[in-house]
């Protein structure tokens, strides 16, 4: 990467996502690199002057130039590209302990993350404890000599909520854990948590970095150290991405500004305009006054996301009904694509607790995500009044000064 070097302004964010992990260029030179879908390069020994070069290793060159991009968005030494985002949680916690060891995490965590810590990884001798990320007095109560990692999620999926990152930073730093951060919702482009003492920094590339809901990829940020020990776990567990959608991924990078921008503004807008709708019992967005992390959002978020969520008065009936109602929203599950996803944790992400156990965290039957896409917004405001009439037989109360 050239740009910021040779005593030049650091490059930005939108310079970045463009130009990061491109070589130097020459005549001749396409100034889009090709897909090489070699799994193998020529290689006789140590005395090539290189290193072995094999596609699972994770060092194809196209595997290589969007982890170089990754890097330079988050601000870190090195990256690493991976099949899925939860082969790069897996593979980060599985690099960072070994039997008899001991994880603090979030008890708002993506379902499946949960899953891993809390039922996976005991399987392998490895001990979770669960915290409100929300209590900043938890983090140093739970942590102990056994600790190896402290694992959060910010902003959570799905109930958006927003926490001071200090709290489980000192809490590692005091036992020499790694601060492992899921920031899928925010993107490097509203948070570069490595800025505020967060080691490894973890993405489902799916989501915000690919944009366009058409590949599978994981990321992880971090130290040329760290980077390194979960690279050789990588090797043995085979969670290295594709060549092909290493290309995809570095493409859909290339837009990641821009598209957070407008996720952001129409996210915002959306949300302002559920609060005026009968039928929807809450609305759920940092970007709002009403929402106990407004001010800390505010302060920590260079855009408050591209995710709003809302109960629907109803409960789950009514969510059903809103979501088979929709024709422009797409009810699916994911999110951070260039078109609105709307999808209710109880049946996706979050389906594997009791009713009980997500209620606890803030995820009651009537709940449904929704991941803001690129549309019109008065055309999304038009698809969603009508599937909540839909849904609950109510007249909307829109306020038409949004």
């Amino acid at each position: 990467m050239t740009t910021g070097s040779n005593g030049r302004r650091p490059a930005g964010s939108a310079t970045h996502a463009i130009h990061a992990g491109n070589p130097a260029g020459r005549p001749g030179q396409p100034v889009v690199g090709p897909v090489v879908r070699s799994s193998t390069f020529f290689w006789a020994g140590p005395d090539d002057g290189i290193d072995l070069m094999y596609s699972r290793y994770g060092n194809n060159p196209n595997q290589l130039s969007v982890a170089a991009r990754i890097a330079a968005l988050e601000g870190t030494e090195s990256a690493l590209a991976l099949a899925s985002g939860m082969a790069a949680i897996a593979t980060t916690l599985l690099a960072a302990t070994r039997m008899g060891d001991h994880i603090v995490a979030s008890r708002q965590l993506y379902g499946p993350t949960r899953q891993l810590v809390s039922q996976e990884l005991a399987r392998r001798g490895v001990d979770c404890t669960l915290v409100d990320p929300c209590d900043a007095e938890v983090w140093g109560a739970a942590v102990t000599p056994r600790t190896r990692v402290v694992l959060i999620e910010l902003p959570t999926n799905p109930t958006l909520r927003v926490f001071e990152i200090a709290p489980a930073r000192e809490a590692a730093r005091s036992v020499g854990a790694l601060l492992a951060a899921d920031m899928t919702f925010a993107s490097p482009i509203n948070l570069r948590a490595a800025e505020h003492g967060v080691d490894v920094v973890i993405h489902s590339a799916t989501k915000y970095l690919g944009g366009h809901s058409d590949l599978i990829a994981g990321a992880v940020a971090a130290d040329r150290e760290t980077i390194a020990r979960i690279t050789k776990t990588m090797k043995l567990y085979g969670g290295s991405i594709d060549p092909g959608t290493a290309w995809l991924l570095e493409r859909g990078i290339r837009t990641l500004p821009l598209r957070m921008e407008r996720h952001n503004r129409t996210a915002l807008h959306l949300a302002r305009w559920f609060a005026g709708v009968e039928g929807v019992r809450e609305v759920i967005h940092p970007g709002l006054p009403g929402h106990p992390d407004h001010e800390l959002a505010t302060r920590l978020l260079d855009g408050y996301g591209g995710m709003v969520s809302i109960v629907l008065e109803g409960g789950g009936p009514a969510a059903d009904r809103f979501c088979r109602a929709l024709r422009l929203a797409v009810p699916a599950p994911s999110l951070g694509g260039v078109e609105t996803l709307v999808s209710q944790p109880r049946h996706t992400s979050h389906a594997e607790l009791k009713r009980e156990e997500r209620e606890a965290i803030g995820i009651p039957d009537g709940f449904v995500r929704i991941s803001v896409g690129l549309e019109d917004p008065e055309d999304l405001r038009a698809d969603f009044g009508a599937a909540i009439r839909a849904a609950t037989g109510s007249p909307e109360k829109v306020a038409a000064r949004l």
